[in-house]
């Protein structure tokens, strides 16, 4: 059973960057990757993400690191040695296995963003995106379009939309951003938007 953390009514704390573990064959990647890192910690958002040293993973964490931010990295046994472990990070947590990592992901994130990556990174997108589609939760998801990168898994969307098989009432709902120095505050504006209406909500019984 998913536990889904309330979030915030005052700012976002924290948000979860899914991406790979290669740097990829462009350099905009890298950069994007960085530039979001120091973003995030100027910001003070705790970053959560996979717990690597390696590609994108790293690179997103130590510029948060490097810009005085604050880190959690979770990463199951099996890939300590694989994704080698960045234990720089201010909080690191050992998972038995993938399933644990990805639900304590989830817990500890108030939003998701996914950099270039591969097929794992487009696993943990579209089970966020599944996740949100059946009301499990109402967190934030941003697609970093670096270059373009995301524009074809865009396309299979519109396309299972014109086939039928993404409804209204089962929309996706995902929010694209080709500017990583956007990110943020697309996020912090979609965080402020949610908490507004979890609080006309609940006040709203009140008034009757």
């Amino acid at each position: 059973m998913l536990r889904c953390r309330t979030i915030g009514m005052t700012r976002l704390q924290s948000i979860c960057v899914y991406c790979g573990s290669a740097n990829g064959v462009r350099p905009a990647y890298v950069a994007g990757a960085q530039r979001l890192g120091a973003a995030m910690a100027a910001a003070g958002i705790r970053l959560v993400y996979g717990g690597g040293d390696v590609g994108l993973m790293g690179t997103v964490a130590r510029s948060v690191i490097d810009n005085g931010g604050r880190v959690t990295g979770i990463i199951p046994t099996f890939l300590q040695r694989r994704e080698r472990m960045l234990t720089d990070v201010e909080e690191l947590i050992v998972t038995k296995d993938m399933h644990e990592r990805k639900r304590l992901m989830f817990e500890r994130a108030d939003a998701f963003v996914a950099l270039p990556g591969g097929v794992g990174t487009l696993e943990e997108l579209v089970e966020q995106l599944t996740w949100a589609q059946l009301g499990q939760h109402k967190k934030p998801i941003v697609l970093a379009n670096i270059e373009g990168f995301w524009s074809r898994f865009l396309e299979i969307l519109d396309h299972m939309r014109r086939e039928g098989f993404i409804r209204a009432e089962t929309a996706v709902d995902v929010m694209v951003v080709d500017d990583p120095d956007k990110v943020v505050p697309m996020i912090a504006s979609a965080v402020e938007k949610i908490s507004r209406e979890q609080m006309r909500l609940s006040v709203a019984p009140n008034a009757l």
